[in-house]
């Protein structure tokens, strides 16, 4: 299957109307918050002239957004590179009364322009794998204003020496994943200082990721007028869920809050 035809198909199973399009939760996404609004250098921010600039790179169908446009005086700026996805966060926002803080931009992350120092916090919940993730360290390094906080969700093994099964699924699906304390390596590396990490719950993949997700799959399965290759992607879907199911204490996201 060509990539085209990939994300065309991931983007049918991954609807914008979907609750969540990857693991996480509210409760989750304002704990990280707490911490980065404590920094001096935030609490400053927040009350500046316009509030604290914010970024949020791959922001999806906008569950984290919201949840940040609520608890923040300022702007966002919410990224993605599908436009349906940004359609879909912004009408939530506006069903929420908070769209005059978000300004949606449609945009690989990879080739986002932004000065250097532009924002006073950068957001990311489970999607800097797309540009690679110490890559995405480096950029989001020059875009955060000295002493800015980065809060992030980045996929990790919890132990060293996980199942040969899920190690192989995940060494093909994400190859750079590291363990805890080689993420935080890789942050330290690139000029990060640590605030606080913490492991999400197993809730925030089975309430509104994984229940939802099966439904959708099945839905499609019904239906499926697709080609193998289609058919081939519920599959691959259905199998990460599958494993994660299995090996759920070997692995999973970490929630990384950091300040430059």
């Amino acid at each position: 299957m060509h990539e085209e035809e990939q994300m065309q198909s991931l983007h049918e199973i991954f609807d914008p109307s979907m609750p969540r399009l990857g693991p996480g939760e509210d409760a989750s996404t304002v704990k990280a918050l707490d911490v980065a609004r404590a920094t001096p250098f935030l609490k400053k921010a927040l009350l500046r002239k316009g509030g604290a600039r914010v970024l949020d790179l791959g922001c999806g169908n906008g569950a984290q957004t919201i949840q940040l446009a609520k608890r923040i005086d300022g702007t966002i700026l919410a990224v993605d590179v599908y436009q349906p996805y940004l359609d879909e966060m912004f009408r939530r926002a506006e069903a929420e009364g908070v769209a005059g803080k978000i300004t949606p931009c449609l945009s690989d992350m990879a080739a986002l322009e932004a000065e250097e120092g532009a924002f006073d916090l950068v957001w990311s919940e489970g999607a800097l794998f797309c540009m690679g993730f110490r890559k995405a360290l480096a950029a989001c390094h020059r875009w955060l204003a000295p002493g800015g906080v980065m809060a992030v969700t980045e996929l990790c093994w919890f132990n060293p020496e996980p199942p040969a099964e899920c190690r192989q699924f995940f060494t093909e699906m994400c190859p750079e994943m590291m363990d805890v304390s080689g993420t935080l390596s890789a942050f330290l590396e690139n000029g990060y200082k640590h605030l606080d990490h913490f492991l999400l719950p197993e809730s925030a993949w089975r309430d509104k990721y994984i229940a939802p997700l099966e439904k959708r799959l099945s839905l499609l399965r019904q239906n499926a007028t697709g080609t193998a290759e289609k058919l081939g992607m519920l599959d691959l879907i259905q199998k990460e869920i599958d494993i994660y199911r299995r090996y759920h204490e070997h692995y999973g996201y970490a929630f990384y809050v950091m300040q430059r």
